[in-house]
């Protein structure tokens, strides 16, 4: 079986407000982490279709600093899939409401294991590739997973 990419995108948004930020007024970078943990972790579930843990994130890139009082949106889908395991690309955006502007500011890459109802890793649908940047990150993301072994 196998699902595509679109079945479990993920889009998270939250106005950033005073306990988010610091004293400077920009927001906790352990707060944009947690958004981006929760949307890769709702895209992977939808994938896999049952409970996953978080077993790395890659590559988190802070580009510009986000302010008290923007709407932060997260958007997650699935890169690649393994036997048990997916790695789940994110963006994040903010966006001053008052100006109406919107800027990406974060990238990365979080892998995802499947676990049974015993807490094991389990097995996950295949990915159905759509289109040329669909298949453009598996690509990516297969040289990555090949590098690191």
């Amino acid at each position: 079986m196998t699902k595509p990419v679109l079945a479990s995108r993920t889009e998270l948004a939250d106005l950033m407000g005073p306990p988010d930020a610091n004293n400077n007024g920009t927001v906790f970078g352990g707060r944009i982490l947690q958004m981006v943990d929760k949307a890769a972790g709702v895209c992977a579930m939808r994938h896999a279709g049952n409970p996953v843990v978080t077993v790395a994130m890659d590559r988190v890139e802070f580009l510009v600093p986000i302010y008290l009082g923007e709407l932060v949106t997260v958007e997650a889908q699935v890169n690649y899939v393994g036997r048990s395991s997916m790695e789940i690309g994110v963006e994040v955006y903010a966006e001053n409401l008052d100006r109406g502007t919107r800027r990406h500011t974060n990238t990365c890459l979080v892998t995802m294991v499947a676990l049974d109802k015993k807490g094991k890793p389990r097995r996950v649908p295949g990915l159905r590739l759509r289109t040329p940047e669909e298949e453009k990150r598996w690509s990516a993301a297969d040289a990555r997973r090949k590098s690191r072994k």
